[in-house]
């Protein structure tokens, strides 16, 4: 019948959907912002942070925590995927960024790639870092303390703490270290 019908597709999205989000006190959050768990996973969001018009927080799975004093301008995407997220305290990320920790299976050319699965390393961005406009953070990548990664980078290495990074694939240009 439709009503078991019906009935099985919502148990099953709240079975996908398992997990929490706990998010810390001053926060503020744009009314077209989301936040949401998605095939389960966790998100923890810490004190006075900022996510601004169009952000996307998405867990797929994986979890996401972010620190404290932290600035998602328009348009972010954070993902979660498999092994997750984690980004420190005082970091800046500008819009149109894209924060992704997964990456598709693809070995077999007998199967289509969305049929292999998807491997996972993780991301993490320590405290005190700047994300220029439009970056692309890959993953299995570290962004290192004090760092600066010039807008429109694609990041697909591990940077050294208070490093400045620039291009596709991000280099380092300078040291913010005297």
């Amino acid at each position: 019948s439709l009503k078991a019908i019906v009935q099985s597709a919502i148990k099953l999205y709240f079975l996908k959907n398992i997990g929490k989000i706990n998010i810390g006190k001053l926060n503020f959050i744009d009314k077209l912002v989301q936040i949401k768990i998605i095939h389960g996973g966790n998100i923890i969001i810490g004190n006075n942070n900022e996510f601004l018009f169009g952000v996307n927080i998405l867990s797929y799975g994986g979890e996401i925590t972010i620190g404290n004093n932290c600035s998602f301008s328009p348009f972010t995407i954070v993902y979660g995927h498999g092994k997750g997220t984690k980004i420190g305290n005082n970091v800046l990320v500008a819009a149109h960024t894209l924060i992704i920790p997964a990456n598709h299976n693809f070995s077999s050319v007998n199967l289509n790639i969305n049929q292999q699965g998807i491997n996972s390393k993780g991301i993490i961005i320590e405290d005190n870092v700047w994300i220029g406009a439009g970056c692309k953070i890959l993953d299995g990548v570290t962004i290192g303390t004090g760092s600066i990664v010039a807008a429109g980078s694609v990041v697909n290495k591990s940077i050294e703490p208070y490093s400045i990074v620039a291009g596709v694939p991000a280099k380092k240009i300078k040291s913010r270290i005297k």
